[in-house]
C-alpha cells in the first residue's frame, strides 16, 4: 500500500493538493492544503475524482504500515522515519461537515480541566539543560525557567548545581515508549538513569493510552512498565496526560530536586558541626532479667511484680564483681 500525495488539477480550487488513503480494499481521495500536518492541522475536502494517471503529478508517494479507519477518523502511518504518524479527523462546525488532518504535534489533545501554576518551583527560577538531540524540545514558556542546550550523558533535560547533575528526565510520548520497549532499550536507559541521584521517564499522555495499541500486544506493554517499577523503583514512569502537564511535572520535579541537594547539604554541614558523642555504660537490666538471675542464684522472688531493693543491688554487685574476679584468674 502507498500514501500518493499528488497535485489538483483544479487550478481553482484553495487546496492544491490531493491525497490517496488507502484504507482498507476502498481507497479514498481527499484534496488538501499542505502535504503534512507540521505546525498546524491541515484542512481537508472530500475530492470529487482522482486525475488519470496520465495526468497525475505525483508530488509524493510513501509505503504504508497502516490505514486503518476507527470510527470518525482514519489512523495513518508510514513506513518512514519521520512525519510518519497522522489522523484525519471527520468532524461538525456551524453545521458543515469538516475534515482536518493532524498529526500528534498539532492534535488538539483531551486537556484536564486545570490551570497550570506560575510560581516558581521550590521559590527558585530553574536553567534546565536541553540535550542537543533533543527534537521539538520543550520550551517552559509557561514556567519560571531558562533553557540551555549541551550534550546530557543520559536523560533529554536535567538541572545541575554545583557543575553536577542533580536530576534528569527522558521525555517519551506513547509510540517512543513503546518503540523502545519492544525494542529492548527500556532496561538500558533505566540502568543508566538510576545512576543520576534523581530521575524519572515522563510520558506526555494517558496511561490509558497503552490499551488502544494495535500493532502490539497492549497487557505485554503494561507488564514491562509494571515490572520496571518493580526492578528500577528509583527511576519512575510518569503518565502526565498532555504534553502542557509533562512540562509542568518535569518543572517541579526539578524544583524538588535542587531544593533537596540544598537541604541536605545544609543539613550535613549541620551534623558535622556537632560534638561527637563519647561511651556510654551498659543499660540498666530489664525486671525480667534480674528476676531470672536471682532465681538462678537461689534468692527468694516472686513470679511477678516488683522485685525488693536488696535484690537489685545483690545485681548490681554481681555485675561489679565478674570484671574483677575474671581479671584474677
Amino acid at each position: 500500500m502507498e500514501f500518493v500525495i499528488a497535485r489538483n488539477p483544479d487550478a481553482e480550487s484553495s487546496l492544491p493538493f490531493l491525497v490517496r488513503l488507502p484504507v482498507g480494499s476502498r481507497p479514498v481521495v481527499l484534496k488538501v492544503k499542505d502535504t503534512w500536518p507540521r505546525t498546524a492541522k491541515v484542512f481537508c475536502h472530500p475530492g470529487t475524482e482522482w486525475p488519470d494517471p496520465e495526468d497525475l503529478e505525483i508530488v509524493e508517494r510513501v509505503p504504508v504500515t497502516s490505514c486503518v479507519r476507527r470510527g470518525v477518523a482514519i489512523d495513518l502511518v508510514l513506513d518512514r522515519a519521520r512525519e510518519n504518524r497522522s489522523q484525519f479527523v471527520f468532524t461538525k462546525a456551524r453545521g458543515r461537515e469538516l475534515v482536518f488532518w493532524q498529526s500528534a504535534r498539532t492534535r488538539k489533545q483531551a486537556r484536564p480541566n486545570v490551570a497550570v501554576p506560575t510560581a516558581r518551583a521550590s521559590g527558585r527560577r530553574l536553567d534546565i539543560v536541553v540535550d542537543t538531540r533533543e527534537r521539538y524540545a520543550w520550551k517552559f514558556s509557561d514556567q519560571q525557567a531558562t533553557t540551555s542546550k549541551r550534550a546530557l550523558p543520559v536523560g533529554d533535560y536535567a538541572v545541575e548545581a554545583d557543575g553536577e547533575v542533580v536530576a534528569v528526565v527522558e521525555r517519551k510520548s506513547i509510540e517512543d515508549l513503546v518503540s523502545t520497549i519492544v525494542g529492548g532499550k527500556l532496561w538500558t536507559l533505566l540502568a543508566a538513569m538510576a545512576d543520576v541521584s534523581h530521575a524519572a521517564v515522563v510520558v506526555d499522555d494517558r496511561y490509558s493510552s497503552l490499551f488502544k495499541l494495535t500493532r502490539v500486544r497492549p497487557a505485554s506493554v503494561a507488564e514491562q512498565i509494571a515490572e520496571a517499577a518493580v526492578r528500577y523503583p528509583a527511576v519512575p514512569i510518569v503518565f502526565a496526560e498532555t504534553r502542557q502537564l509533562a512540562q509542568e511535572w518535569t518543572y517541579r520535579f526539578f524544583g524538588a530536586a535542587i531544593e533537596h541537594r540544598a537541604n541536605d547539604a545544609v543539613g550535613t554541614a549541620r551534623f558535622d558541626a556537632l560534638t561527637t558523642g563519647g561511651p556510654v555504660p551498659a543499660p540498666e537490666p530489664t525486671t525480667a532479667e534480674v528476676r531470672a538471675w536471682a532465681i538462678a542464684e537461689g534468692l527468694d522472688v516472686s513470679d511477678r511484680g516488683r522485685l525488693r531493693p536488696e535484690i537489685w543491688e545483690a545485681r548490681r554487685a554481681a555485675m561489679v564483681q565478674v570484671p574483677t574476679s575474671r581479671a584474677g584468674e
